[in-house]
């Protein structure tokens, strides 16, 4: 797993969301932005991080920072998953990989007992010229926001 680090340049990438819009990297330029990938759109642990987000999404916009969440979920569940929590942020349906890769969060992952390739929950907080200011290897899913607001 090739992860980016703090001080890395985002390769430019683009992705459908959950209703289909293409959302570009190149959109969020010149502002800040909070990319979290999670695995597995309506979980326990994916629904507490991003609603944690949700709950402070106006602090998080008020210091200057745009959320896209990312998973390898089809465009109907992140739909669903949206809908259902009244996200404020996009949804990213990565089905092939193209920013999973990007970003270097999918690999081996051991669940008790068992190994087996997915995504890796990280976030990285991306500055306006798209280069990594922060990377966040162990998410707290209930207390994320904290994460991204403690410095």
């Amino acid at each position: 797993m090739n992860t980016l680090q703090v001080g890395d340049k985002v390769p430019d990438f683009s992705a459908k969301d959950q209703d289909g819009n293409t959302i570009k990297l190149s959109d969020f330029k010149g502002k800040k932005l909070i990319v979290f990938f999670y695995p597995k759109a309506s979980t326990p642990g994916c629904t507490a991080e991003a609603c944690n987000l949700r709950d402070n999404y106006e602090e998080l916009q008020a210091q200057g920072y745009e959320l896209l969440g990312v998973s390898a979920d089809s465009e109907k569940r992140q739909s669903n998953f949206k809908n259902k929590n009244n996200f404020p942020f996009p949804l990213l349906a990565d089905e092939d990989h193209t920013v999973i890769n990007t970003f270097g969060v999918w690999g081996l992952k051991k669940f008790m007992g068992r190994e087996y390739d997915g995504i890796h929950r990280k976030t990285f907080v991306v500055d306006g010229n798209a280069i990594v200011t922060k990377v966040i290897d162990k998410v707290k899913t209930k207390d994320h926001a904290a994460q991204l607001l403690g410095d």
